[in-house]
């Protein structure tokens, strides 16, 4: 495959490995979260914290970071190129993960984790600019499927390996093998992947570009209703991710070190889904599989509040598992699908766009998940009452933003020209 932009005579990467590069990248992000998820109580004993919710704060100080620099990185990325933004980002993320594995206090801590989040925003926002550089339309639903579906091994083994390193060598090294990782993963990048921005979508440094392009995207219905699915579908996922250390290993099922092993089973469905959703979409279309996904994922939330309430907030595990399991499937291809169709009308403005998506739905999801996440008491109520609520307004946002019209095939987009395989 060649990339006529800015560098014709590099060589880019075939298909199936620029997918394991960009979910290489990606994977750095959510291995930021998901390898310290056991290491949380250790966390707490070294610095002697007592309340178990404060140290949730761990992955949302991640997050806030995460969330926030996302704008910036978007609209420098139409101006000076996806490369730069991609290696300077990682640059401050291995040191995030650095001052992480020797803060000397909890506060610390947090404040290297919000650097972390800040280097890692670069990843997600260029990752997914590249593929709109190349892709659009259903190639892009597809190569996003493909992408999340590697992209999802990380939060299935990352647990575990984080528990490995836990037992080895203490939680420190966890964000030193972090800070490790990011340098490999940078150099495959740096070596393979050529400039992708296309040269007429380069867009002048000026605030009036940037805040042309932002009204590019704050005007264009399908951009803003599916930006608000999801947020509001990703706070479920952070407030499920913030607390499920809590429900499945220590204060709800008390799995303790099988609790890798729950988290990898729900975790895993991420995966599938994105490999059915890849298979399907080209026939079904975006509109039919994520609206038919999203009415499916409502009426399971709705049995998952119910159930919960039933046995006084602690369904059988069984149960639990299986319902988690059967509503991240469809959570996953409805999300996977909201993506695309919210950046496929903003391709002259790729980069901004996906700064601006990312920073909006990061932020609004950590924040919605932080409210599930502190609510936690115990038991899975909370979790139920927010998954249901919200994926229900959510349905609503989708139908205003289709105007009534839910399982309606439009045209789709095509491959953007002037890229060849």
């Amino acid at each position: 495959m060649t990339f006529t932009t800015g560098l014709p005579a590099r060589r880019g990467p075939g298909f199936a490995e620029t997918v394991a590069l960009i979910a290489a990248l990606m994977g750095l992000t959510a291995l930021a979260i998901d390898t310290m998820l056991p290491a949380l109580p250790a966390i707490g004993s070294s610095f002697g914290i007592v309340e178990a919710n404060e140290l949730q704060l761990v992955v949302y100080a991640y997050m806030i970071g995460f969330g926030i620099a996302q704008v910036i990185y978007g609209p420098l990325s139409d101006v000076w190129g996806r490369r730069p933004l991609v290696i300077g980002g990682l640059v401050i993320l291995i040191a995030g993960a650095i001052v992480s594995a020797v803060a000397t206090s909890f506060d610390h801590l947090l404040i290297a984790r919000v650097l972390q989040g800040i280097g890692a925003a670069a990843l997600r926002v260029i990752a997914i600019s590249i593929i709109r550089d190349r892709y659009d339309g259903r190639e892009m639903a597809r190569v996003l499927s493909f992408t999340m579906m590697v992209f999802m091994v990380v939060p299935v083994l990352a647990p575990t390996f984080g528990t490995l390193l836990l037992a080895l060598a203490g939680w420190r090294t966890i964000f030193a093998t972090m800070a490790a990782l990011a340098v490999a993963v940078g150099l495959w990048f740096y070596i393979r992947m050529p400039e992708t921005l296309h040269p007429e979508f380069r867009r002048p440094l000026s605030v009036r570009s940037i805040l042309d392009a932002a009204l590019i995207c704050f005007t264009n219905r399908a951009a803003v209703g599916y930006s608000l699915a999801i947020g509001l579908l990703f706070a479920m996922l952070m407030g499920f991710i913030g607390s499920a250390e809590q429900i499945l290993g220590s204060d709800g099922y008390h799995l303790g070190v099988l609790f890798p092993a729950a988290f990898a089973s729900v975790a895993i469905t991420g995966g599938v889904a994105a490999f059915v959703n890849s298979r399907l979409v080209r026939t079904w279309g975006m509109h039919r599989l994520s609206h038919g996904s999203h009415m499916i994922h409502v009426a399971l939330t709705a049995v998952f509040f119910i159930t919960a309430h039933l046995w006084n907030g602690l369904p059988p595990l069984w149960l639990f598992m299986a319902l988690m399991v059967a509503m991240q499937f469809f959570f996953f291809i409805a999300i996977s699908n909201y993506n695309a169709l919210a950046l496929d009308p903003l391709g002259e403005v790729a980069g901004t766009a996906s700064s601006l998506i990312g920073a909006f739905t990061t932020l609004l999801g950590t924040v919605g998940g932080a409210l599930i996440g502190q609510a936690f008491d115990g038991t899975v109520a909370p979790l139920s009452a927010g998954f249901f609520s919200l994926s229900a307004l959510t349905l609503g946002i989708v139908t205003w933003t289709e105007r009534g019209r839910l399982l309606q095939p439009t045209h789709e987009g095509g491959a953007i020209p002037a890229i060849a395989e």
